[in-house]
């Protein structure tokens, strides 16, 4: 599967959260083109860490983050560099320590150590 594929699939498997990504994803580029699918997944991170800030429950993320992690343990290289740089690594930001704890505790183990790695540390230390 190539980040196309990916971002296909995603659209297919994920509605609710495609619209809210397509909203973040129009503010920020002001257009929805497949070729730039691997910026799309950045504004998933986003999408999500608006979620987070309105107190959304981190269940309903859970298959989100999984299907994450099986792509990335199944992925090409190209698969793999997506998921880390344009939606891991922008997970969390800017969101609320209270808010984001209960999404840090259901984030598949791979995930957050992708997340570790670019960081160099926990979305907050309270997480320990």
């Amino acid at each position: 599967m190539t980040v196309l594929d990916m971002y296909f699939d995603f659209r297919c498997r994920f509605a609710e959260v495609t619209q809210k990504a397509d909203q973040a994803h129009l503010k920020l580029w002001g257009d929805l083109d497949p070729e730039y699918a691997y910026s799309w997944f950045e504004s998933v991170a986003k999408a999500i860490n608006i979620e987070m800030n309105k107190g959304a429950p981190s269940a309903h993320y859970v298959d989100v983050f999984k299907y994450f992690e099986t792509q990335y343990k199944c992925g090409i290289d190209e698969v793999k560099d997506c998921i880390d740089v344009s939606f891991t690594e922008n997970l969390f930001w800017q969101v609320r320590v209270e808010n984001a704890q209960g999404y840090w505790q259901v984030l598949p183990e791979l995930l957050k150590t992708l997340y570790i790695d670019f960081h160099a540390n926990l979305p907050t230390p309270d997480f320990r």
